[in-house]
């Protein structure tokens, strides 16, 4: 069932206790109330990862729509989700370019990284959704969540934050008040909130105190305004985002195949919470879900996009409307569609001064970083046994320092590859040396 949604009750309310389920839908003006709220919650994360990776965060926007039409299909309407731009790729891409690596680098690895998703996927659909508990528990997903956020401390404090000091204070103190005080709807969009703070807060200050002697883009230190709208007064209104191929590198695949297990325990973990909320049995569609995730990935990368992961974002909203109906899923999607398609909203969110992009990437690699900790206390892991603390342990350094191993002498595994690889294969040889 992927279309052809019957209406729930008169199709104006819901009386307590009551959802609407994913093959159901409420009246049509009502449904792209909802679709609109789920383009909101979702639209922060979305095009302020691009925006950090450096790639077009119009054309990431905008496909994300077409991925969430994939994503629907594929699970046959059985799993409502939107998939967006995925954080979990920002350290490995900011690696890639700090070796010389361009958008075309960069989007054709995620494109491997997508193909591998899906093939992964396959895998599930075809053995089981046991055979992910066997290969990555829940030690080794936390850490690799883990070491993903913290891996990444390094951009936050390296680039964005030396480019406008205060400014990025000031934005990561707004977004703790707009994410912490903020209840319901307004609270999930904190961060959304910060940025525009944030980008308020830079413009005013040009007004008044005039331009700021700092690092520009190129990291050279000049003198300049910390908003410069130019790009935005010169684009269209309508016009197709800019799109480009992939180039394949086999040192810039490596460094963001990892993000693989990252991928696989968020999408399990979203549409087993999609599940506990429907009151459905979804294993089945598990795999098909992962697999979905990985095509709509190699979709957005193929003209230039940025990768997509399903998003707990919108969950939130699910849970707080109790409207779980596909069909505002594919409203949204349309609806993101159309914002790609408007040039000037790109050239405004790229405009997006550095010190702000400071303060909420700070906020945004530690709560990543975290959500690997919780993945631990919800699973009960015992971090007193050598099996789980010492490759972990290892690891997560190994992402945070970064680390580098040299392979070549033009290639070095480093940062949250190398972490990754350390935390997987030490955790299995330990269990395998210990049984």
């Amino acid at each position: 069932m992927a279309f052809g949604w019957k209406v729930h009750g008169d199709g104006k309310r819901l009386t307590p206790g009551e959802v609407v389920k994913p093959d159901e839908r409420l009246s049509w003006p009502r449904m792209v109330g909802i679709g609109a709220q789920h383009v909101i919650a979702m639209f922060g994360a979305t095009f302020v990862f691009p925006l950090v990776m450096g790639l077009d965060a119009n054309l990431a926007v905008m496909m994300s729509g077409v991925a969430t039409i994939l994503f629907l299909l594929i699970v046959n309407g059985k799993v409502p989700s939107y998939v967006g731009s995925s954080a979990s790729f920002v350290g490995a891409v900011v690696a890639i370019r700090a070796a010389g690596g361009g958008d075309a680098t960069v989007t054709g690895a995620l494109l491997v990284v997508g193909a591998v998703l899906a093939v992964c996927g396959f895998a599930i659909h075809k053995l089981g959704v046991g055979v992910i508990h066997r290969v990555f528990p829940p030690i080794v997903t936390g850490g690799v969540v883990m070491l993903i956020g913290f891996g990444m401390a390094y951009v936050a404090a390296d680039v964005y934050w030396p480019k406008d000091p205060w400014v990025a204070l000031l934005t990561m103190a707004a977004t703790f008040v707009f994410i912490g005080v903020f209840k319901g709807f307004l609270g999930r969009i904190g961060v959304l909130l910060g940025l525009v703070f944030g980008f308020v807060l830079s413009w005013v200050w040009d007004l008044v105190g005039g331009k700021i002697l700092a690092p520009d883009d190129s990291g050279k230190v000049t003198e300049h305004f910390r908003v410069n709208l130019d790009a935005v007064a010169q684009a269209d209104w309508i016009g197709m985002p800019s799109l480009h191929g992939p180039v394949f590198e086999a040192s810039a695949v490596v460094l963001v195949l990892p993000v693989v297990i990252a991928l696989i325990a968020e999408n399990v973990g979203h549409v087993k919470a999609v599940g506990e909320m429907t009151g459905a049995d979804v294993d089945a569609y598990m795999g098909r879900a992962v697999m979905a995730d990985g095509i709509g990935t190699v979709v957005a990368t193929s003209v230039g996009g940025s990768a997509t992961t399903t998003y707990a974002e919108n969950i939130g909203v699910m849970a707080a409307t109790k409207v779980y109906s596909t069909a505002a899923y594919y409203i949204a999607a349309v609806i993101a569609i159309l914002f790609g398609l408007c040039p000037k909203f790109g050239a405004l969110v790229a405009a997006t001064p550095g010190g702000v992009l400071g303060g909420v990437t700070t906020i945004l690699y530690g709560m990543i970083g975290l959500l690997g900790a919780k993945i631990w206390i919800e699973n009960k892991v015992d971090l007193s046994h050598p099996r789980n603390l010492v490759p972990t342990g290892a690891g997560i350094i190994c992402a945070i320092g970064p680390v580098a191993f040299p392979i070549t002498d033009t290639f070095a595994l480093s940062g949250i590859a190398l972490g990754t690889i350390v935390l997987l294969a030490g955790y299995h040889l330990l269990r395998a040396v210990r049984q």
